[in-house]
């Protein structure tokens, strides 16, 4: 999950004036399966959902191994992050403002009812509506209307919670409207010319209007439009996935199903994959790093994703606002040896970061203003903790960094620790949650006592994928709370920009914004760490560290 050779074509798709998306051959996104579809079970290691499988609603890994195959959208992309039409025949503008979606005809969901644009328009709508407050729903913020559908300021209590009887001003977007059952326009607030590439992502995939009626059983047993169906849900337990007789596109299922396996740690799926009792593991563990490579030889993994992984700062924590606690952060953020963190624990499966993106994203550059806060220097760091301390004290409270220990994160918590701790000469703990779910409600409830991790994962292949959803006022993963409205406006202006140069400068430039203020400390870019086992074929993991799993063959 880091590093990796440049995802072909983005720039030229994602900065286009105006383009046509035109259905690519080739199913799987071009790979090749080789042996032809099989009838075996694949067993992926997982873990629990923190949420219902809804698409607007899903924002973490577990879910969206669940969505992202039991749903289609307009467009999918390929294991090298290249975009493919999907349920859309083309996607077209003249102004980079206006979109016009035709969609193929004879594409049903899986029970058997007809997607069309009103499948998306009513999804998008819903996704969008403030109180149905869905994760995602930041995403539909470009679209003409947006605003209507939130409340207002008065409209909300001290504690930001609606006022009885308070809705907001419209259910519908004005910018969406349904042409016909295969044609919607989408008419955005200002222009985006990278409006396209984000439309493979989950906010945007269609829902049957069996969602309506009852969205909360829904959540329970989804009913998507993708190569696979949820066929049984034990919680904590199991996810069975079966192909999809329905499916209409290009990502043709090459096994006879999916299983995903709950698991509460990283080395018990690790050991049964070495054990032949797990075809799929997506995450080495770090006891592994060392040996993996040589344990599994060819069916091993280990190569650059748009992934990285940051210490973010919520901004409800005193201690860590204000003048003092931005020295603070600056502090925190100079007392870490990336260097050898990444080389010692991962054995070079991380790259120390230098900026918020990725390398593997086009636009990434390590030449940034501010991003020397980022290197280890731990005389510095001791000035800035000293002028801190001169603001205000720290007094002899830890300091705690937050994040679940159902996965290996102990294992980098703690040099990070010593590290914070032999410079900075205060207490440094793990503040450990028994499981993901758990970690995330204690992180969105605001529960958190001190730095909580943050990873990304790429919804789509953009620099603006980094910025926007994690660090844009009222985004749905700014789990900080974090606010600027000159970084807000610098979004939108490398948003709007037509020329994809232009805007990488902008988005450039936004950036220098979050190392002033370091609403996270970014700490480095992970590679895809995984491995199948000898039962099955056809492995490929793609630029956003996922397995394409519809292409796995796996004998009975």
């Amino acid at each position: 999950m880091t590093p990796r050779k440049r995802l072909m074509g983005l720039g030229a798709f994602a900065l286009a004036s105006s383009l046509v998306l035109t259905a690519c051959g080739g199913g799987g996104g071009g790979e090749e399966t080789g042996e032809g579809a099989s009838t075996g079970i694949v067993t992926v290691g997982n873990g629990e959902p923190q949420n219902p499988i809804i698409p607007t609603m899903t924002n973490e890994t577990f879910g969206s191994k669940v969505t992202s195959n039991v749903f289609a959208g307009l467009v999918y992309y390929d294991a090298e992050g290249v975009v493919h039409n999907e349920v859309a025949e083309s996607i077209e503008s003249d102004d980079n403002k206006v979109w016009t979606i035709t969609l193929k005809d004879g594409w049903e969901f899986s029970d058997g009812t007809p997607v069309t644009a009103q499948s998306f328009v009513d999804a998008w709508n819903y996704g969008a509506y403030g109180p149905n407050a869905q994760n995602l729903s930041y995403f539909f913020e470009p679209i003409e209307g947006f605003t209507d559908l939130q409340l207002a300021e008065d409209q909300l209590d001290a504690e930001g919670a609606p006022k009885e009887g308070e809705v907001p001003a419209s259910k519908e977007m004005s910018g969406l409207e349904v042409v016909s059952d295969t044609e919607f326009t989408a008419t955005l607030a200002q222009p985006e010319s990278d409006f396209p590439l984000r439309l493979g992502y989950s906010a945007f995939y269609p829902l049957p209007e069996s969602f309506f009626d009852d969205p909360e059983a829904f959540g329970e047993a989804p009913i998507g439009n993708g190569p696979y169906v949820l066929e049984t849900w034990e919680h904590n337990s199991l996810i069975e996935l079966r192909p999809n007789e329905t499916y209409a596109g290009e990502r043709e299922v090459q096994n006879g199903g999916i299983d995903l396996v709950a698991y509460t740690d990283e080395d018990s799926a690790y050991n049964d994959l070495l054990d032949g009792n797990l075809d799929i593991v997506t995450n080495v563990p770090a006891s592994a790093f060392g040996t993996f490579e040589d344990e599994l030889g060819d069916r091993a993994v280990n190569q650059p994703a748009a992934v990285i992984q940051v210490i973010n700062v919520p901004e409800y924590n005193e201690k860590l606002s204000g003048e003092a606690g931005l020295l603070r952060r600056q502090a925190i953020s100079m007392a870490i040896d990336r260097a050898s963190i990444t080389e010692t624990v991962f054995s070079g499966s991380r790259t120390p970061a230098t900026d918020f993106t990725s390398p593997v994203i086009n636009g990434w550059t390590e030449d940034l203003e501010g991003n020397e806060v980022l290197d280890f220097n731990p005389d510095e760091a001791k000035k800035l903790w000293a002028q801190a301390e001169e603001i205000e004290p720290w007094g002899d409270e830890p300091l705690f960094i937050a994040s679940n220990a159902d996965s290996d994160h102990q294992s980098w918590i703690d040099p990070t620790c010593n590290g914070i701790r032999d410079t900075l000469g205060i207490d440094c703990e793990f503040d450990a949650y028994p499981t993901f779910d758990e970690f995330l409600d204690a992180r969105d409830n605001e529960k958190i006592k001190g730095l909580f991790r943050g990873g990304w994962q790429a919804d789509y292949p953009a620099m603006s994928n980094f910025l926007g959803p994690i660090y844009g006022t009222g985004a749905g993963s700014n789990d900080m709370g974090y606010s600027s409205e000159e970084f807000d406006a610098k979004l939108k202006e490398a948003n709007g920009e037509s020329d994809p140069d232009a805007a990488i400068e902008l988005y450039k430039e936004a950036q220098t914004i979050l190392f002033q203020d370091l609403p996270g400390i970014p700490l480095w870019y992970n590679n895809a760490t995984g491995g199948w086992s000898e039962s099955v074929d056809n492995v490929v993991f793609g630029w956003d560290s996922d397995p394409i799993l519809y292409q796995v063959t796996k004998s009975e």
